[in-house]
């Protein structure tokens, strides 16, 4: 971190060791040992909280993302709702058939069909002259014994 070696941590020793004296240096060590725990504790606490932060804006964004792609189906889903094949269809059979019409020359107005009235069901149709009527079967009453 701060990038120190060993021959300038022995050098802070020694000068330490003069300045300070044999007497005192432990209870100085001890006491800048606790004093280093709590800094890396602090930086710790403080890395944890900021990599927390950045999760919690990762996930933020993350969820806006979803967000973002399920208004953007669910747009789909309902402008596919609205499209109705068999409406276009029509639509498109109804403009080719006006064209067609268009095109075409008026047709002359055609004769009227001459009513025919169907005959009654209880009486048979009348015969024209020349017409000969079929010859019903005679019933004749047959006997029964001898042939001759």
């Amino acid at each position: 971190m701060f990038n120190i070696g060993w021959s300038e941590i022995v050098v802070i020793g020694v000068i330490a060791l003069i300045a300070i004296g044999p007497k005192e240096l432990p209870f100085v060590l001890r006491t800048a040992g606790r004093w280093m725990g709590k800094v890396r504790r602090m930086a710790n606490e403080f890395q944890g909280q900021f990599q927390e932060a950045l999760r919690e804006a990762e996930l933020h964004d993350l969820k806006k993302h979803a967000d973002e792609l399920t208004s953007s189906v669910n747009d789909s889903v309902a402008e596919l709702s609205r499209v109705d094949p068999l409406a276009d269809s029509q639509k498109e059979i109804e403009s080719a058939l006006a064209a067609h019409d268009a095109e075409k020359p008026p047709a002359p107005e055609a004769l009227p069909a001459p009513e025919v009235q169907p005959a009654p069901p209880d009486r048979a149709p009348p015969v024209a002259q020349g017409d000969v009527p079929a010859a019903e079967p005679a019933s004749a009453p047959v006997k029964s014994g001898s042939a001759a």
